[in-house]
C-alpha cells in the first residue's frame, strides 16, 4: 500500500513548486484586489490567507502531510505555528464579521512575519542570525 500511494521525488518537487506558485499568485492577487471598492477587503483577506495556506501546504509535498504536522507543532516552531494559524483565522474574521480594514491588514502583516519565522526555523542557525542582526540594528 505504501509503494502504491507514495509519490516519486520528481512528482513531489513539481507538487511543491505548483502549490508554492499558486500561493504566491493568490497573495499577489489578494494585494491587488485590496483596492477594489466595497468588496476589496474581503477579497484581499481571502486570497492572501489562501495564498499562505497554499504556501504552507506546499511543503507537505516534500516531507509528507503527517511529518509536516508533527514538525509544525514541535516546541521550536509551536509559537510561530500558533500565531500564524491564529492570524489566518483573525484575518478572515476581521474581514467577514468585523469589517475592520485596519485589523485585517495588521493580521496579514502578522501572518507574514509568523510564516517567515516559521520558515526560517528549517534553516540551521537562521533564527539566531536574524536575532543577532536585529539586536545589532536596534542598538
Amino acid at each position: 500500500v505504501i509503494d502504491a500511494t507514495s509519490l516519486s521525488w520528481g512528482t513531489r518537487v513539481k507538487g511543491f513548486i505548483a502549490c508554492f506558485a499558486i500561493g504566491c499568485l493568490c497573495s499577489i492577487l489578494g494585494s491587488c484586489l485590496l483596492w477594489i471598492p466595497r468588496k476589496g477587503l474581503i477579497l484581499f483577506a481571502v486570497f492572501y490567507t489562501l495564498g499562505n495556506i497554499s504556501s504552507i501546504g506546499s511543503t507537505a509535498f516534500l516531507m509528507g502531510p503527517m511529518r509536516q504536522l508533527k514538525k509544525m507543532f514541535e516546541p521550536t516552531r509551536l509559537i510561530a505555528t500558533v500565531v500564524m494559524l491564529l492570524c489566518l483565522i483573525l484575518t478572515l474574521c476581521s474581514a467577514f464579521w468585523w469589517h475592520n480594514a485596519g485589523l485585517a491588514l495588521l493580521f496579514c502583516i502578522l501572518q507574514f512575519f509568523a510564516l517567515a519565522w516559521y520558515s526560517i526555523s528549517f534553516i540551521p542557525f537562521a533564527r539566531d542570525a536574524v536575532k543577532k542582526c536585529l539586536s545589532v540594528c536596534l542598538t
